[in-house]
């Protein structure tokens, strides 16, 4: 089986101003496709406001600062649905009035065959080990199984990179750690660069990657 072609976050001079100031010293660094780096700070660092900026979602109170490239193209003006970002949150944001299948189909491209959706779905679920809930109340599963559906929903959009901010913070310790290994492991084979945003070491420990500390802007470009 070819292994899936590998992205390229590259993040220049990244930071986020508020009234004209920097909320961190500016980031530069490049994200190879599989590699988690972990972005750590105490709360107010501007951790969220990150995340926010990269997805295209920064508050208009807020400034971006530096260029944003994901396989060599500029995404940095571009709207969140043209970035080719992921994202994964705490909460899982299930639609409520949807199915499990609806949710997970919600992701998927339009043009696509009614079979094609269906398939496609299906194999979702039985990659988060979930076959047979397409038909189910996102209400009625428990608190891991809907952390996976919103993980394959992120997937099945296609992303080229894929941003973690806090995931795994409203789980329990066993479901946190099973959680977090469904998926890093996943990022891994797709071979997508990952920023995971958190407050806990151990996330930084399974990461494995380079661990960026929001440090306070000092006034020196």
């Amino acid at each position: 089986m070819t292994a899936p072609p590998a992205h390229v976050l590259d993040l220049e001079a990244v930071s986020v101003a508020l009234a004209g100031r920097p909320l961190f010293a500016p980031i530069t660094l490049a994200i190879e496709g599989g590699t988690v780096v972990t972005v750590m700070g105490p709360s107010g660092s501007g951790k969220s406001s990150l995340v926010a900026w990269l997805s295209g979602a920064l508050d208009p109170a807020f400034e971006g600062l530096g260029r944003v490239r994901l396989d060599g193209r500029d995404v940095t003006r571009l709207p969140p649905e043209q970035r080719r970002i992921g994202i994964l949150f705490q909460d899982d944001l299930l639609f409520p009035h949807l199915s499990v299948g609806g949710n997970l189909a919600f992701a998927l491209p339009a043009g696509l065959s009614r079979a094609e959706r269906r398939r496609r779905v299906e194999a979702a679920l039985a990659e988060a080990e979930l076959d047979g809930f397409a038909d189910r109340d996102p209400g009625s599963l428990s608190g891991g199984q809907r952390a996976r559906v919103a993980m394959m929903r992120t997937l099945l959009a296609g992303p080229r990179a894929l941003l973690l901010d806090e995931p795994f913070g409203g789980l329990d310790a066993a479901l946190r750690d099973q959680f977090r290994r469904f998926v890093l492991d996943h990022a891994r084979a797709e071979r997508i660069p990952v920023l995971l945003v958190t407050h806990d070491a151990a996330d930084a420990d399974a990461a494995g990657g380079p661990v960026v500390v929001l440090e306070p802007f000092d006034g020196r470009r």
